[in-house]
């Protein structure tokens, strides 16, 4: 009988072309694959709650994988993690019931961005921040975020090449704090989300925190359903998927 696994993957995308398989690089997907295979002694696929694009990181990606090995549950836990590379790790792996998918099934995600912003550069966070010298007005920021909140069509915040033909999405939840050494954390909660969506969103709310444009100006870009009318895009190495909530 087939049992269907839930994974929690966290993983560091600095290597990667992303998560979802790729014929021109190496992907986490296929990583995660193989290892599972090596231990099951099966060709498996596993399902993800959803794209991340390459040099992207995740603190809990869901995803799950279907197989008739009889395994335990700490078992393929422990064997998968001793087969994966540093920068990934099996949090948790746990049996659920054969209807779960992990993409199908989720209701919501959140994405974390972070931004360095401080006047010099951290040798630490080159990989996992955006490093932003000017200063940045967290006041200004916070003033352009309900702009995002609710049900819109994102045309003007995301790719231009979207696979998706319907720009709907509901941000659900939209936040920016500082901490003391400087670092800004943009959180975005959504019932999904479109290519570049949310780096596109910081790209502009960057352009709001250096005084270069106004909430109102933001709500216009948001109606103009024009990418050419947004910020720049946020390099990939300040995001990560940061849940995935399901009912």
């Amino acid at each position: 009988m087939m049992r269907n696994i839930r994974l929690i993957v966290e993983y560091d995308g600095g290597a990667y072309c992303g998560w979802q398989r790729q014929i021109n690089g190496l992907s986490i997907q296929q990583i995660i694959e193989e290892c599972i295979g090596r231990m099951t002694g099966e060709e498996v696929r596993v399902i993800g709650s959803g794209r991340t694009d390459a040099g992207v990181h995740a603190l809990r990606q869901v995803a799950h994988f279907r197989t008739a090995s009889r395994l335990g549950e700490r078992n393929l836990l422990m064997g998968i993690n001793s087969l994966l590379p540093a920068d990934i790790a099996i949090r948790e792996i746990c049996e659920v019931d054969p209807s779960f998918h992990a993409r199908f099934d989720a209701v919501s995600k959140v994405y974390l961005y972070r931004i360095c912003n401080r006047p010099i550069r951290s040798a630490l966070e080159r990989n996992y921040a955006w490093f932003v010298w000017k200063p940045l007005d967290l006041a200004r920021i916070g003033g352009a975020l309900p702009v995002f909140k609710g049900t819109h069509d994102f045309s003007s915040f995301c790719s231009t090449h979207s696979e998706s033909p319907d720009r709907i999405r509901t941000i659900l939840n939209i936040a920016a704090e500082r901490d003391a050494s400087g670092m800004i954390y943009i959180s975005v909660e959504a019932d999904g989300f479109l290519r570049y969506m949310v780096r596109t969103i910081v790209g502009t709310l960057v352009d709001v925190g250096r005084g270069k444009r106004s909430a109102e100006e933001v709500a216009a870009i948001l109606a103009a359903k024009d990418r050419r009318r947004a910020g720049l895009t946020a390099p990939p190495q300040g995001l990560y998927l940061k849940d995935v909530k399901y009912q």
